[in-house]
């Protein structure tokens, strides 16, 4: 039987990523950098998993005299700390909602008595910003597991994250579902030996999905007997 249902969130609970972008430039203007991230580079940024690691990898790549600097790490994290309060603030005014289903999903898995678990690149204060927004304040502790970028070693499309949360679970992979937007997800969900339903988002429609159990536009008229079904197939 399947005995847990696990999301990503960039993408995958909401399309976030828009919030996430304009948090990035707010921050670039506000801290003086010229720098501007639009959406087709933004579309390239967003095969690196992680906003510390998208930062340095832009560096890397357009910047590569600041990599010298020194205290470079120190400078990559106050930027990044300085977006996460941006996009905080961006998530706390209700402009973006969950994805079509997923509120729906979420509440008869409840009823039904399965486990709900996270796991996903981006930090715990996000993931908490995001449900608090949507769903209230307790939504939190409807997750029985919640793997952050901050909990793994390895970000996806390393499996590390979706093993964390399996082991918190007492799970294997093969009693859980997992839901992913993008192709790193994906690889991550199923080198952790996990099935996987995914619903691209805005910024991942021409990912490979080869791999995928399922791949659908949304949630949004998915039962729970639905996945029941797909995840017997799966076996």
């Amino acid at each position: 039987m399947l005995k847990a249902l696990i999301f990503d969130v960039d993408g995958t609970l909401a399309e976030t990523e828009e919030a996430h972008r304009r948090a990035f430039n707010d921050t670039f203007r506000d801290e003086g950098l010229r720098w501007y991230w639009d959406q087709r580079l933004y579309g390239e940024l967003l095969k690196v998993a992680g906003g510390k690691e998208r930062i340095h990898h832009f560096i890397d790549r357009f910047h590569p005299a600041l990599l010298s600097e020194p205290d470079l790490a120190e400078r990559i994290a106050r930027l990044h700390r300085a977006k996460t309060d941006r996009y905080l603030r961006l998530i706390a005014s209700g402009e973006v909602p969950l994805r079509p289903g997923v509120r729906t999903l979420i509440d008869e898995a409840r009823a039904a008595g399965r486990a709900l678990a996270i796991a996903t690149t981006t930090s715990r204060p996000n993931v908490a910003g995001l449900l608090d927004a949507t769903i209230g304040r307790e939504a939190t502790t409807w997750f029985a597991a919640i793997g952050a970028g901050e909990d793994a070693s390895a970000k996806k499309p390393a499996p590390d994250v979706y093993r964390l949360v399996l082991e918190r679970l007492g799970l294997t992979g093969a009693d859980c579902l997992a839901f992913e937007d993008s192709a790193n997800g994906l690889r991550s969900a199923r080198g952790a030996g996990i099935p996987t339903l995914v619903t691209p988002s805005v910024y991942t429609a021409d990912d490979d999905f080869t791999h995928a159990l399922v791949k659908l536009p949304s949630l949004d008229g998915m039962t729970l007997a639905d996945l029941d079904g797909l995840h017997a197939r799966a076996a």
